[in-house]
């Protein structure tokens, strides 16, 4: 499956990590590659609360980069 994050750097230097198809699903790192890790962990621990429960799982994303030249 597939999910779009974001991932910001806050005032302290911590990236910080969210996937907003998964409301409440964030983490952390001291490195954008350690806050990625971090956020693979959070959202598949996410995926399997929502499977213990019967809860719907939000449908994997499928997207595409434009590149424009101006």
């Amino acid at each position: 499956m597939r999910y779009r994050i974001l991932i910001e750097r806050d005032e302290d230097g911590i990236f910080v990590a969210e996937c907003p198809s998964l409301p409440g699903c964030i983490s952390q790192g001291n490195t954008r590659q350690e806050a990625l890790v971090n956020i693979q962990d959070a959202i598949k621990g996410y995926i399997e609360s929502l499977q213990k429960h019967n809860e719907p799982i939000p449908p994997s994303i499928d997207e595409e980069i434009v590149e424009i030249a101006v």
